[in-house]
């Protein structure tokens, strides 16, 4: 548990379902939040059209700043979501540190998405995927829906770990189960990975809870239980995919580092830096936000 990598997200899935545009001003504030707290990797943002999703119109830019020298954090990684070839070309062009790809265990979510099918979406990001390997680029492949989807109901458990073996085939070892609907439960979560912790024990696993049902907080608890090691939240519980039948929020960055910290784990990320920063987007996007520890305060050891 000693092992465990915060990765916060917020940045990128906290702000697609918010109608404020966030300026790129602000968005530099906040990233310089998370980097002086000690956050692991921030994801900056997605190469996706901008007219799709206007909130990510600026993510070139923010890592052009953050990949000036005097900008450049010394231990947090830079991640950017990539769901095409295009996407990718940009990403390198930036300087992105960890290159995080996904394809959709449910058929109707991925139509949705991505406009393909989990099969075509499968190969083109095995594809793209392998082409940052061989450029000896950071890469985590994920297998959205992966616990559940709001339009299908139940996903195969099988079906999401045939996708894992053919990541695991193409030589990808940092993969995500992200629970995209929030159908996710802890028996169901140390259940799933330890199973593909029997495919390949050398697999780096990560998790992404959403907090439909109030359970997320929990499944994290559970996927540390089973072994994983890089956990994505975001500031503030915010969040959600606007591509599924009932988007919410991510389960609370601060809320899972103050729950490690008073398991006496992870004492190196300074919570106060995280608190300032939800409090921050609080008053920005004008409505309180699905966090605790912010509005709370932090217990008393």
């Amino acid at each position: 548990m000693n092992s465990i990598v915060i990765h916060d997200v917020g940045m990128r899935d906290g702000l697609q379902m918010e109608s404020a545009i966030v300026p790129f001003e602000k968005k530099v504030e906040w990233i310089k939040l998370l980097i002086e707290s000690g956050t692991d990797i921030i994801q900056v943002g997605s190469f996706v059209n901008p007219q799709k999703m206007p909130q990510m119109k600026d993510t070139d830019e923010l890592f052009g700043y953050f990949n000036q020298k005097e900008n450049k954090p010394k231990k947090t990684l830079l991640s950017g979501l990539v769901l095409n070839e295009k996407g990718y070309e940009r990403g390198v062009k930036c300087g992105v540190d960890l290159f995080c790809l996904g394809v959709s265990a449910s058929e109707t979510h991925s139509m949705k998405n991505t406009g393909m099918t989990t099969g075509d979406g499968t190969a083109r990001i095995i594809n793209i995927a392998k082409e940052a390997l061989s450029a000896g680029q950071r890469v985590q492949a994920s297998v959205q829906s992966a616990f559940g989807c709001g339009f299908e109901g139940a996903i195969s458990e099988e079906k999401v770990y045939g996708i894992v073996e053919k990541y695991i085939a193409a030589g990808i070892k940092n993969i995500s189960l992200a629970d995209t609907a929030g159908h996710a439960n802890p028996q169901k979560v140390e259940r799933m990975f330890g199973r593909i912790f029997e495919m390949d024990k050398t697999v780096e696993m990560a998790c992404h809870f959403h907090n439909t049902y109030g359970m997320g907080i929990a499944n994290c608890y559970a996927a540390m239980n089973a072994g994983v090691k890089y956990f994505e939240t975001a500031f503030g519980g915010l969040g959600g995919c606007p591509f599924t039948k009932q988007p919410s929020g991510n389960v609370s960055t601060e809320d899972f580092v103050h729950m490690l910290q008073n398991m006496n784990l992870r004492n190196d990320i300074d919570l106060e830096k995280m608190i300032v920063l939800s409090k921050s987007a609080e008053e920005f996007l004008g409505k309180t936000l699905p966090g605790y520890v912010y509005k709370a305060g932090m217990m008393k050891k």
